[in-house]
């Protein structure tokens, strides 16, 4: 079953959402945001202006998850303009981010993490990303911008809506298992094996 917004503030009340946002933002300091905070089934975190990286090719190298080069992810510049704050993602590119939330999901809950319409508009897609029964940490986000023009980034308003989905309670958590990307810091997390 999919959670609604007064489960959800309940749980932001024992540390689910960390900072968490009762209502749906549209506007900070009347300047037009994109959205985030709670919504009706859902919750829309934000992008961190801590850290995101760029994908680049570096002649010579074969993309392994299993043997990731950190070269391969160059660090870009945070921007800033009337506005707000943004990172621009090239053409045909792909970068991570790190959200700016911290989670803390129940064991008897799976969150999915799904792109904002406004984003995919332009080209940008987010990846469908689970945050598993018992994970904690900020997420690393993955972006790919699929158009033929650089796209903005906007960090500190909304990038991807999270859906609490409910389950009987798991044997295993990924806490209890120890997943590799359990306890996520506030800074992209590269791939584990």
């Amino acid at each position: 079953m999919i959670k609604n917004d007064k489960w959800i503030r309940e749980q932001a009340r024992t540390g689910m959402i960390d900072p968490f946002e009762e209502a749906l933002i549209r506007k900070v300091d009347r300047r037009p945001v994109l959205s985030f905070g709670l919504s009706s089934y859902g919750y829309d975190i934000r992008l961190s202006p801590k850290d995101f990286r760029i994908f680049r090719h570096i002649p010579g190298t074969v993309v392994d998850p299993k043997h990731f080069q950190a070269a391969n992810l160059e660090p870009t510049p945070l921007h800033e303009d009337e506005r707000g704050h943004f990172f621009i993602l090239p053409s045909h590119s792909y970068g991570l981010g790190v959200a700016l939330e911290c989670l803390d999901v129940p064991k008897n809950i799976t969150v999915l993490c799904i792109g904002k319409s406004t984003y995919a508009r332009i080209g940008c897609i987010a990846n469908l990303t689970p945050a598993e029964a018992g994970w904690k940490g900020h997420l690393t986000l993955e972006f790919s911008n699929a158009s033929h023009a650089d796209c903005r980034i906007y960090a500190g308003e909304g990038i991807v809506q999270l859906l609490f989905l409910e389950g009987e309670p798991c044997g295993t958590s990924y806490a209890c298992r120890e997943g590799k990307y359990q306890n996520q810091a506030h800074e992209v997390t590269l791939p584990r094996v």
